[in-house]
């Protein structure tokens, strides 16, 4: 039995990053071996151990061939013949088929070392085709190691296209595709993610409501970037940069789709875009069952990011619905999400990212004010039910009123 440290966690040594998880593999061993010693098996797939001490994951080398479609669709063979070569052949990239020894003595058949100091991201062999959720996962390493130099080889770009044009795609669950896309979209680049699936034709089949702002122009006077689909990679970006969570990274993604369905004769302006955009955002939501706080802003995003930008310019009664929409009172975080993301899109326009946005403080001064507003003298008065909802509704636009007036002086 020989055992070995495998993938990420050798890559991420050689590249001098701080290794989080490690793999291992077992050569040379049997389950009932891995029992004897304690092991614990998990999944019924293929066999996978629990180390009985650290709890970490050992797993039998293995072959693999394709036997159906997506990425479930294989057979594995896994025994004591299996050497780790053949274990490490069946990986995605290069830099993930490496492995060291207990003394960090490196194997590396594939040349992984070689191609992490050139920075490409390069397959292993053609069985790299057989398992569509590779062109995602691709996708999600160029945005993770962009910062470092580091490209799709040419080659493996080129079978990701194919990939793309098989109809393998279509054969993920939405379960896998959102694992996949939402670590991609929590990288240091997430815009080179949607980037890379562009270039390769899985963004057109993923995620066509994204793929049709490319190409699409908007004003130049408020948008000098003028095309609304680098206009969306800018604002992501944006939002990797300030450290935004998940829920307003989906939201960045997705809060311009109704630019896509502007008829070529009404360009570059774009009428009701935000309304126009719901159903899309919600047939993206649906597709990759996103979670529900991701798909709760992304839409309130796309109905009110521009409510956002015109936020000085709001009639108190405009501005009461808008946080009677965001239901501020009792969640006040979502809120705050939002005045992000409208940030976020007011950055992501060339030569304003560094731009103050002064709405933000006026949003949250509005949310507020009309938080001052005290319920118990209302009751006193004998509000109570449909008229008690009423009587808190004119308070709350007065102290609204007063707001604007003090913050127009």
């Amino acid at each position: 039995m020989q055992i070995y440290k495998v993938g990420g966690a050798v890559r991420d040594r050689l590249l001098g990053k701080p290794v989080t998880d490690i793999d291992w593999v077992v050569v040379g061993a049997t389950t009932e071996e891995m029992l004897a010693k304690g092991f614990r098996p998990v999944g019924a797939d293929f066999p996978v151990f629990l180390h009985p001490k650290s709890g970490e994951e050992y797993a039998l080398a293995r072959t693999e061939r394709k036997s159906g479609r997506g990425y479930g669709g294989f057979t594995f063979h896994a025994s004591p013949e299996v050497t780790l070569e053949e274990d490490l052949i069946r990986r995605d990239l290069t830099i993930n088929a490496m492995a060291e020894d207990d003394q960090q003595n490196l194997t590396d058949p594939y040349h992984g070392q070689r191609d992490l100091e050139a920075r490409l991201l390069r397959h292993v062999s053609p069985a790299f085709a057989e398992d569509p959720l590779r062109v995602l996962r691709v996708a999600r390493f160029a945005a993770r190691y962009a910062g470092l130099g580091f490209t799709v080889a040419p080659e493996t770009l080129e079978l990701m296209r194919q990939l793309s044009e098989s109809g393998e795609l279509e054969a993920l669950t939405a379960e896998r595709s959102w694992k996949e896309i939402s670590r991609a979209l929590m990288e240091d680049q997430p815009q080179v993610f949607i980037e890379v699936l562009r270039e390769c034709g899985a963004l057109k089949v993923l995620m066509p409501e994204v793929d049709a702002l490319f190409g699409v122009p908007q004003p130049e006077a408020h948008h000098p970037e003028i095309d609304t689909g680098v206009h969306t990679l800018s604002v992501l970006e944006q939002a990797a940069q300030h450290k935004q969570p998940l829920t307003v990274r989906w939201a960045c993604l997705l809060h311009d789709l109704g630019k896509g369905l502007t008829p070529e004769e009404e360009w570059p302006r774009h009428i009701a875009h935000e309304h126009k955009g719901l159903k899309l955002i919600k047939a993206v939501n649906e597709r990759f069952k996103a979670p529900k706080d991701c798909q709760e802003l992304a839409l309130l995003v796309g109905e009110y990011h521009t409510h956002g930008h015109r936020a000085l310019e709001l009639k108190p009664s405009t501005l009461l619905e808008l946080l009677q929409s965001f239901d501020v009172y009792r969640r006040p975080h979502r809120f705050e999400e939002f005045i992000a993301a409208c940030e976020m899109d007011a950055r992501g326009r060339k030569g304003l990212e560094q731009r103050s946005y002064p709405q933000a403080e006026y949003l949250r001064g509005a949310a507020n004010a009309t938080r001052t507003v005290a319920v118990q003298p209302l009751l006193e008065k004998g509000f109570k039910g449909p008229e008690l909802g009423e009587a808190i509704k004119r308070e709350r636009l007065k102290a609204l009123k007063a707001y604007k007036e003090a913050a127009s002086a």
